[in-house]
C-alpha cells in the first residue's frame, strides 16, 4: 500500500508539472499511468519483472499486479523491457511499441583489502557467494540445502537484507546444519566490494528474475559462476557448465561439488559485458524518449 500511495502522489505531482513525459519503472507503480495519459503526458514504462510470479504475494496482491500490468501496457506510449524473453511473451501490439534495453552496471575495481571478510571468518577465495534480497524467489533455501550436501571446507555467504519476509529468513537459518553458512545482512560499499573481490564462486539460485544485476556484478569481477537455468540468466553469455536445473537441490549440489573440488587452477574469467555499459543504455533510453515525444510536436 505504501508503494501505491507513493506512486499515486508522484503521478499527481508530475501531472501538474511542466514535464512532457513520465517514466514508470515496473508494472506496480504504473497503476496510475492512466492519470498521466488523461493529462496528456507521454508515458514510458520500463518492465523489470512480472511481480505477480513472486511467491511472496498473496492471491489478492497477484490479481492487483496483473491489473497493474494491463493498465501499464495499455497506457504506455513506449515500453522498455530489460528481458527480451519477457518481451516475447506479449502480443504484436505490445511488441510494436517495445524495445529491449538491458540493465547495466558501472565499472568495478576489485580490492585487495580483506578486513571485512576476515571479520566474518572467511578466507580469500574460499567461499561461495550468494547475494540478493532475502525472499523466496531468490531460492536461497535451495542453495543452502544443496550446499549442506557438499563435502567441502568452503563456506557459504548469504548477503542481503530482509524486507517483509522475516519468516523466510527464519526458515533459512533452520536449514543450516553446520557452521559453514554465514548470513551478513545488508552489505554495501567497500564491504560488498570485498565480498565480490575474494569469492571463489558466485551462485544465483533464483526461481525467477527480471534481469539479475547481481549476476552482472559478479561477472564484472571475473568470478566463476553457477546459475539457475531460467530465462533471465540466458541474457548473458555463459557456458552450459555454468547452469543447474532450477530448484533442483541435488543437481545444484552436484554442480557445486564439481566446481569446488576441481584440481586445476581457477583463474578470473573475462566476460564480454559491453552490452551492459551504462553510457550505451542511457543513449538507447534517450532515443526512446525522443521517439515518444516527436509524435506530440
Amino acid at each position: 500500500m505504501k508503494l501505491l500511495f507513493h506512486s499515486f502522489i508522484s503521478t499527481i505531482c508530475a501531472v501538474f508539472s511542466d514535464c512532457e513525459l513520465i517514466h514508470y519503472h515496473n508494472i506496480g507503480p504504473a497503476m496510475f499511468s492512466w492519470i498521466a495519459k488523461l493529462a496528456g503526458k507521454k508515458v514510458v514504462l520500463t518492465y523489470h519483472s512480472a511481480n505477480y510470479e513472486h511467491e511472496k504475494w498473496g492471491k489478492m496482491a497477484r490479481c492487483l499486479l496483473r491489473l497493474c500490468e494491463r493498465i501499464a501496457l495499455s497506457c504506455a506510449n513506449r515500453i522498455i523491457f530489460v528481458s527480451k524473453f519477457q518481451l516475447e511473451k506479449y502480443s504484436d501490439k505490445v511488441q510494436q511499441k517495445s524495445v529491449y534495453i538491458p540493465n547495466g552496471i558501472p565499472e568495478t575495481v576489485a580490492t585487495t583489502r580483506t578486513d571485512y571478510i576476515r571479520s566474518l571468518g572467511l578466507e580469500k577465495g574460499h567461499y561461495v557467494l550468494g547475494i540478493g534480497r532475502i525472499t523466496p524467489e531468490k531460492g536461497f533455501d535451495v542453495l543452502i540445502r544443496a550446499f549442506e550436501l557438499v563435502n567441502t571446507d568452503y563456506k557459504l555467504v548469504i548477503a542481503g537484507s530482509v524486507e517483509t519476509e522475516s519468516e523466510y529468513l527464519t526458515k533459512l537459518k533452520q536449514l543450516v546444519k553446520s557452521d559453514r553458512v554465514v548470513f551478513t545482512g545488508y552489505v554495501e560499499g567497500e564491504n560488498l566490494n570485498e565480498l565480490y573481490s575474494h569469492a571463489g564462486l558466485y551462485v544465483l539460485s533464483s526461481r525467477n528474475e527480471g534481469f539479475p544485476i547481481v549476476l552482472l556484478e559478479a561477472m564484472s569481477y571475473g568470478l566463476d559462476v553457477l546459475v539457475s537455468d531460467i530465462p533471465a540468466t540466458h541474457l548473458v553469455s555463459l557456458q552450459d557448465s555454468d547452469y543447474f536445473q532450477k530448484e533442483d537441490v541435488e543437481d545444484l549440489a552436484r554442480q557445486l561439488e564439481r566446481k569446488l573440488n576441481r584440481t586445476e587452477v581457477v583463474r578470473r574469467n573475462t566476460y564480454d559485458l559491453s552490452r551492459f555499459n551504462w553510457q550505451r543504455i542511457a543513449e538507447d533510453t534517450a532515443r526512446v524518449y525522443e521517439d515518444c515525444l516527436e509524435y506530440s510536436h
